[in-house]
């Protein structure tokens, strides 16, 4: 029995202990997911706790086989739709709400966020889910809602286009040149 499968048993037998371990196994998790789908940090955090909200309301229908992560992944993709559609704000600058949160990123960490970032939506979602996240194809495939077969082509493409850049941007700085955003967003293709 997994430890998840432990969690899960304590849950359906009342014991709001399992409800805080499994927050703990997963927040920092959706935290990152929700915080590159958002705008800001706190915007972020708001929708990682409607998403263990909406998890914990509806956990009895919920039916166990193993794919919790996916489905956790699956609510906040959502969560942060919903959050996006209905709410106005102002962003805070990264830097201060990384300053007041105590998590900065390391310049590898951003790095990856802002090459990913000048993807299509589509193939950084992918990517992100992947890399930073560390999921598994099928569990990609999963959260996003799309057939495998869809999310392997989308990492190809996405790599491929990864690869490109890194080397536009490798002859760029040779060049003392900055690469154009346009660019890869139009699969290497300049306008």
């Amino acid at each position: 029995m997994t430890r998840e499968d432990e969690i899960f048993e304590k849950l359906k037998n009342g014991d709001e202990s399992g409800a805080a371990e499994l927050v703990g196994m997963y927040y920092e998790d959706i935290l990152r997911y929700c915080m590159f789908r958002l705008p800001d940090r706190y915007l972020a955090e708001d929708a990682v706790q409607e998403t263990f909200l909406k998890v914990f309301r509806y956990f009895d229908d919920y039916r166990h086989k193993g794919r919790f992560r996916a489905f956790l992944y699956k609510v906040a993709g959502n969560t942060c739709i919903d959050m996006m559609r209905k709410k106005q704000w102002d962003p805070i600058p990264e830097d201060a709400a990384q300053e007041e949160s105590g998590m900065r990123k390391t310049e590898e960490q951003e790095d990856f966020l802002r090459i990913i970032r000048k993807l299509p939506p589509e193939l950084g979602e992918v990517v992100f889910l992947r890399f930073s996240q560390e999921l598994r194809l099928r569990e990609i495939a999963e959260t996003v809602g799309i057939p495998l077969r869809t999310v392997q082509s989308r990492l190809r493409r996405a790599l491929e286009l990864l690869r490109t850049e890194m080397e536009r941007e490798g002859e760029a700085e040779e060049e003392g040149n900055k690469p154009n955003e346009i660019e890869i967003r139009k699969g290497g293709r300049a306008e």
